[in-house]
């Protein structure tokens, strides 16, 4: 290249002037396979999404977040930091829902009733943490969803991270809430939700095509939003670009996790394009960026936005969580755009329906719970040669099981799992999923443990402790042990290899 070229060439890109995204692509979407999942901002964003658009979002997952509107009634700090939702906050939260409903501001609630509800939290949450999914899980029960249809997962010693069961370049452990909060925690949680909306998958593929990844031009559908960054990205497997019909799941980042702030670690590195390849689901990955001009919100005065959250507080207009919302009518416009290729529609396209031959069994149960395992025990079906026993929406036995009793292994202590069984007839193809049941493991035995009293600094020196933001929080547990310095005193008990809690020995 000529160096005059090179050097108007380098100029341009420079300027931001390179060749620019694709323009977003329309698809063949069985509509009624339409699902949302986020984390953190983007839990709040999935739960508003799926509050609004009930009629179009079939499903919807809920990683480290808490109510609908709940920062429309109370200062954002009342929906974080593990803050408890009294009863007349639901009251006020569901009064929105009820009057927004009413009006078409959101579309009929009778549609959030028809859902699959899917939300997680870490018990070493301190960001959000368990209060607010459970307050989250009333109110979707208050709205009509049925309980069998809402899988819940409380997974211990785990932070407010984004968790998969790999390991990948950069992640942070998954008792740190610190970037990019995208964990190997050993818990599937891109498979679990994708499973918990459209049944057993394929086994998925660990090695995404690169080329199925694709950047676009988001800004046609942002209005200018502030908020939302120019370009977003797409996971679209070669079956889905070749005119089969496929699913569509939107997947929300959280804070602090849009591509100005760690590249596309939260498109490649979370596990959901793994299964997408391999089950015709197409993956729209909507992205946010810094806007650090403060603005009026709803309930938390004027703040300005540095770590490129979805906007759950208001910042950009009161209408934030309404079908008109700025952010909310921006990613529904994209997912109308993806949906409107040849053959679009419920259930129609190119993929013939697969439905289940045999009844789902009835009387799961469990029983004999302990730290490690839990028994399951169901009523036998019909016809079936055999059953597969899901957990958390993941195929949990590696054979067919003959019995109508199963026993759960290897299950992590103090956490809460949900299951469901299936039939399997001699040609190996499954039934109906039975009534999911949810169980609690035993906390472990503990030991007696060895104490340590030093200072808030010394424990960080010698690897009890960790600081962030000029505290200091307990390895392992990540309890807050106060301020960091050489002044603060606090004793830390091991419990086990590199996990402490704040305690005394004997």
């Amino acid at each position: 290249m000529p160096f005059h070229r090179f050097l108007l060439a380098a100029a341009l890109a420079s300027a931001g002037m390179a060749q620019a995204a694709a323009p977003l692509g329309q698809y063949n979407i069985d509509t009624g396979k339409i699902s949302v999942s986020g984390l953190s901002s983007g839990g709040f964003m999935a739960n508003q999404l799926g509050n609004a658009y009930s009629s179009t979002f079939m499903g919807v997952g809920v990683f480290a977040a808490g109510p609908y509107m709940c920062a429309g009634h109370n200062n954002y700090t009342a929906c974080m930091y593990n803050a408890s939702i009294s009863a007349s906050q639901q009251s006020a939260m569901q009064g929105s829902i009820d009057s927004y409903s009413a009006n078409g501001t959101i579309d009929g609630k009778s549609g959030i009733a028809a859902q699959k509800i899917y939300i997680f939290t870490g018990t070493s949450d301190y960001t959000v943490g368990p209060n607010l999914t459970d307050a989250l899980q009333t109110q979707y029960l208050n709205n009509g969803v049925p309980a069998g249809n809402i899988t819940y997962v409380k997974r211990s010693g785990t932070a407010h991270v984004l968790p998969t069961d790999f390991d990948s370049t950069s992640n942070n452990a998954c008792s740190s809430s610190t970037s990019p909060f995208i964990s190997n925690c050993g818990y599937d949680g891109a498979g679990a939700v994708l499973s918990h909306f459209y049944g057993a998958l394929n086994a998925r593929n660990n090695a995404p095509a690169a080329a199925n990844y694709i950047e676009f031009d988001q800004s046609a559908y942002t209005a200018g939003n502030p908020g939302m960054a120019a370009n977003a990205w797409l996971y679209v497997p070669a079956s889905c670009a070749s005119g089969a019909q496929c699913k569509l799941h939107v997947v929300l980042h959280g804070c602090q996790q849009s591509t100005d702030k760690i590249g596309d670690k939260f498109v490649k590195n979370t596990g959901y394009s793994r299964w997408a390849d391999t089950n015709q689901i197409i993956l729209l990955f909507p992205q946010t960026r810094i806007d650090n001009t403060s603005r009026s919100t709803a309930k938390s005065g004027s703040l300005a936005n540095p770590n490129a959250c979805w906007d759950w507080i208001g910042w950009y207009g009161g209408n934030f969580a309404h079908k008109s919302g700025a952010q909310m009518a921006a990613i529904k416009a994209m997912v109308d755009r993806i949906a409107s290729g040849a053959g679009s529609g419920d259930g129609g396209g190119t993929t013939p329906p697969n439905d289940p031959v045999l009844p789902a069994p009835t009387g799961l149960s469990l029983s004999g719970a302990t730290a490690t395992s839990m028994n399951l025990a169901w009523n036998a079906v019909a016809g079936a040669s055999g059953y597969n026993v899901y957990r958390n929406g993941n195929k949990a036995n590696a054979l067919t099981v003959y019995a109508t009793s199963y026993t759960d292994s290897a299950l992590t202590a103090s956490t809460t799992y949900s299951w469901a069984v299936r039939a399997v007839d001699a040609n190996g193809a499954e039934g109906d999923a039975s009534n999911a049941v949810s169980g609690t493991t035993l906390a472990p035995t503990q030991s007696p443990g060895t104490c340590t009293t030093a200072s808030n600094y010394a424990h960080t020196q010698a690897g009890r402790a960790y600081q962030q933001g000029g505290y200091t929080y307990a390895n392992g547990s990540g309890q807050s042990m106060g301020l960091w310095n050489v002044f603060v005193t606090t004793t830390l008990k091991q419990t086990a290899t590199n996990y402490y809690v704040i305690g005394t020995c004997p």
